[in-house]
């Protein structure tokens, strides 16, 4: 899992890679400096001007640096630095006589609002005004800049993190303050206000540009925040022997569908059984017994006793996993079906869509979550779960702190899902595409957390094995039917070429 740092164990990092590689400071910063430019040759016509602005912190210093090696390509810079009354120091200060000595750039101070430059609608913005350590809101005249660059019709491009973002938590921050970015660049790892939905506007497009940081470093320091990466997830595929046969890869109960939701059972069965188990029961009322027979003729069929909702469920000792959840409705004989269920103590579990919100109205009932249970709420299903939250930073450490009580993994859906684990840890998924937001997308994860889990994985290998399955899968389906016309069937019918693209990585 590749590691998420806070924006203090990050400039540790630059200390000891200072310290130990060893390399001076404004040697660093102009190893970053080139890969910016690298990127920015590229992409952008040496026929755009552009405008770099520039703080008086380290970040400043790298948009001076990265001003002088792009006007050695021969494009056209101009500078503007926020005059706060005291001269730049250590390697900014460097970089700022470094670039008049070279004398192919103009350089101005920006004081008070009437010294701001006019901003052609075809420049290019570069941002670097301040950095990942700015831990207060930006007000004055550094919030009066970053509201006339957001207003000009230019494209911006942010060094390292949009000036006025804070890299962890943003609750007490003013994001009106933030500079809108077309395009982020971050150095060596993403901050964790990143995979944030409200940041989506502020970050626009967001690359990682390695820059050499220490080894050493980068595995000494911990953090309970992570990403996936295709080779992370890889390994922890298991192997088929060539003598196994359908009983090796367990037997899958789901509990899912009542009058009217059948679809739901549909989609989380099929998925169930592409993602690998061997023998799958789907629980349904009795009036949904033909729809699943007919729709998913490889599932077993187990009828409740009702013919419109779960109100029971067969004995649980030849099942390796249960799933329940998907379209089962809210009624109270259900929730009296899942109070047993839990009473019951299934090995595996997974809990999904309308199980999740009857456990939301039983508060009392989450003592009774098996050890490990996967839980998969979207957003919603999550704040009902655990009360409301103003911000993902705040709901990240709710879904932190209900991993850690209850020992459960939790995986809250949507863009970059996050699976946090009983130790408290998070990994964040990397697969995925707007797409997805389709009708059914949960219920096919559901499906494929219960196969996995009936196959003998951890809840951890299970539900991160699943996510980034379900999003790779999306993705596939995505270069076929674009992402208005995905449908959640498209996903399942994705999955054998998801496995195959994994286990190829």
């Amino acid at each position: 899992m590749n590691k998420i740092f806070s924006s203090k164990q990050i400039a540790s990092i630059d200390e000891f890679t200072i310290q130990n590689e060893p390399i001076a400071d404004i040697d660093l910063m102009e190893r970053a400096s080139l890969q910016i430019v690298n990127w920015m040759i590229q992409r952008i016509s040496n026929e755009r001007k552009l405008l770099f602005f520039v703080g008086p912190g380290n970040n400043g210093g790298d948009a001076l640096a990265i001003a002088r090696l792009m006007a050695e390509y021969d494009y056209s810079c101009s500078v503007f630095i926020l005059d706060f009354g005291k001269p730049l120091k250590g390697s900014p200060e460097v970089n700022e006589e470094r670039l008049k000595e070279q004398g192919k750039v103009g350089v101005s101070y920006m004081q008070v609002e009437s010294d701001f430059p006019e901003v052609e609608s075809g420049a290019l913005i570069i941002d670097g005004l301040f950095g990942s350590g700015l831990n207060r809101p930006l007000e004055g005249v550094a919030a009066e800049l970053v509201a006339y660059l957001n207003h000009s019709s230019a494209e911006i491009l942010a060094i390292d993190i949009p000036s006025g973002l804070f890299a962890e938590d943003n609750s007490s921050n003013n994001l009106d303050h933030v500079i809108r970015a077309n395009f982020t660049l971050t150095f060596q790892f993403p901050k964790l206000s990143f995979f944030f939905p409200e940041h989506e506007a502020i970050l626009g497009e967001w690359e990682v540009l390695p820059i050499g940081l220490h080894p050493e470093a980068i595995s000494k320091f911990e953090t309970p925040y992570g990403f996936a990466s295709a080779g992370f997830v890889a390994g922890k595929l298991k192997s088929r022997a060539r003598f196994s046969h359908k009983g090796t890869y367990g037997h899958a109960l789901l509990i899912a569908g009542a009058y009217g939701k059948m679809g739901a059972a549909v989609l989380a069965s099929k998925a169930c059984l592409r993602s690998g188990t061997g023998l799958l029961t789907t629980h349904v009322p009795h009036s949904g017994a033909p729809i699943l027979q007919t729709a998913v003729p490889e599932a077993m069929c187990s009828i409740d006793a009702s013919d419109l909702m779960f109100t029971e469920f067969p004995k649980l000792e030849q099942f390796s996993a249960v799933g329940i959840g998907p379209g089962i409705g809210t009624k109270p004989n259900s929730q009296r079906a899942l109070r047993e269920l839990l009473l019951a103590k299934p090995g595996a579990l997974v809990i999904d869509a309308d199980a999740i919100n009857i456990l939301a109205a039983h508060p009392e009932w989450y003592e009774l979550l098996p050890e490990h249970t996967v839980l998969t709420p979207h957003p919603k299903e999550f704040e009902r779960l655990v009360g409301p939250f103003a911000d993902s930073y705040t709901r990240l450490q709710l879904q932190r702190e209900f991993s850690q009580k209850y020992k459960v993994v939790v995986a809250l859906k949507g863009a970059f899902t996050s699976v946090s684990f009983p130790d408290g840890n998070v990994c964040f998924n990397t697969t995925g595409n707007p797409g997805m937001a389709t009708a059914g997308s949960g219920d096919v994860l559901t499906g494929i957390v219960l196969g996995l889990l009936a196959q003998g994985y951890t809840a951890v290998e299970a539900t991160l094995l699943a996510v980034w399955l379900h999003g790779l899968a999306g993705d596939l389906a995505a270069q076929s039917y674009g992402y208005e016309s995905l449908i959640a069937g498209d996903i399942t019918e994705n999955l054998g070429k998801a496995f195959c693209q994994l286990k190829d990585f």
